[in-house]
């Protein structure tokens, strides 16, 4: 299983050697806030300031998006992922895709 710390957006790894490339590895997930949760952020925005409500919506759901490329990558038998982004669309109004991505390697500690 991949540890976090093998997970970097660089191109390479201070410290370790890339023996292998693996090929893209992505997570992906679509998710949308319930009617009660846009309401209730719908009165945050009224007010103003960070809607708290939303943020937590964006994290969770890139969480899941980064765990599922991890879960990608440890099916291809990487050991790290290089190269790591998000992208992020909205699929329709008030549904947001996430994506997560990399490129698996195989790694040794130099």
């Amino acid at each position: 299983m991949i540890d976090q710390q093998l997970i970097t957006t660089s191109n390479f790894l201070e410290g370790y050697r890339i023996t292998k490339q693996l090929g893209v590895v992505r997570g992906i997930t679509v998710r949308s806030r319930s009617l009660l949760g846009n309401i209730g952020g719908g009165f945050q925005a009224l007010f103003g300031g960070k809607i708290s409500i939303y943020v937590e919506l964006c994290e969770k759901t890139r969480e899941e998006a980064y765990r599922l490329m991890i879960d990608h990558a440890n099916e291809r038998g990487a050991n790290a992922i290089i190269n790591m982004r998000y992208d992020a669309n909205e699929v329709m109004a008030g549904i947001n895709e996430v994506l997560a991505y990399g490129t698996a390697v195989v790694v040794e500690k130099i």
